[in-house]
């Protein structure tokens, strides 16, 4: 009986130890750990990777500085001392060629043949200009209407005349005015029953028209626009067959305007060209120098070709006779 009371005890004894063994250890995670003291943890301390960020500052100034290497590489090439003998090259080794007007109008019409596209494209001209006068002023934007020597348009502007005199709008309608008339035709703009490309009008005319400025803006007739005079037919022959040039509104120094299609002669192109820069050139005073900075010729679907102007401008009557 003593035996088995001893027996009881000693497995009571290691019972007991075996409970108080289980706030030190946890069994191992995997059956061939041994030997390994968990301990429960109910919080953590969080690190920053400082080595990681440092790696990754040093690639980012590692990029930046191969990027201004580039950069640099690029602003010191030099240019190659004579012409591409190819036609496929760098662009940036070589200064940007400048084209005579003959050579430029070949290059388009060979674009055209080589790259398939429409053979009655438009041929477009784009100046920059400079509209400084001096003491702090500059040129307006204008618009301007003219006649080109080669006229490419295939539809006739619409134009209305005003005139109060019944036989001044007998002339008109004869000869092709698509409105012509007084207070009546006032009264139809200003309600939108009439709109058309241009408006013409006679000196006598001219105060009662003030309610059509802001209506019409610069569509208004203007004596400096060549649209108002005595002589409709003349007046009316310019405006419906006339092409309009006008400065952007936005850059305010630029002017883009289609002068012909590819498909007309060189010769035509030329010289509706350089009919623009003619009509131009009229805005400010020759005495002051070019006014054209420059010149890019091209088509609906080329890239523009920088033209030699100098031969394109007209030239100050004292500067011709100085030379």
């Amino acid at each position: 009986m003593a035996a088995a009371i001893r027996s009881l005890n000693r497995v009571l004894l290691q019972h007991q130890r075996h409970c108080l063994s289980k706030a030190a250890y946890q069994a191992p995670p995997h059956p061939c750990s041994v030997n390994i003291v968990w301990t429960y943890r109910h919080f953590a301390a969080s690190t920053k990777p400082a080595r990681k960020i440092k790696k990754e500052e040093k690639d980012k100034e590692k990029t930046s500085d191969a990027k201004i290497d580039d950069i640099e590489k690029i602003k010191s090439y030099t240019y190659m001392e004579s012409e591409p003998e190819d036609d496929v090259y760098l662009k940036r080794l070589y200064p940007r060629r400048i084209y005579e007007v003959e050579k430029a109008i070949h290059l388009l019409k060979k674009f055209q043949v080589l790259d398939f596209t429409n053979p009655k494209q438009g041929v477009y001209l784009d100046l920059t200009l400079d509209m400084a006068l001096g003491k702090k002023k500059k040129v307006e934007p204008f618009s301007s209407v003219i006649s080109l020597p080669y006229p490419f348009a295939s539809e006739v502007n619409r134009v209305a005349v005003f005139t109060g005199n019944a036989s001044e709008i007998k002339i008109a309608e004869e000869n092709g005015a698509a409105f012509a008339g007084g207070v009546d035709l006032i009264k139809k703009i200003l309600d939108d029953e009439v709109a058309v490309d241009f408006y013409v009008a006679v000196p006598e005319i001219m105060s009662e028209l003030n309610p059509l400025k802001k209506k019409l803006k610069k569509r208004f007739p203007k004596a400096t626009r060549n649209s108002i005079g005595r002589d409709i037919p003349k007046m009316l022959e310019l405006f419906k067959t006339g092409h309009e040039i006008m400065v952007d509104e936005e850059r305010q120094n630029f002017l883009s305007t289609k002068i012909a299609t590819l498909d007309m002669p060189s010769d035509q192109l030329a010289a509706n060209l350089q009919a623009v820069i003619n009509e131009v050139c009229k805005h400010r005073a020759l005495n002051l120098g070019p006014f054209v900075v420059r010149a890019f010729l091209r088509s609906s679907t080329s890239e523009g070709l920088l033209l030699k102007i100098d031969s394109l401008l007209p030239r100050d009557v004292e500067t011709k006779e100085a030379t």
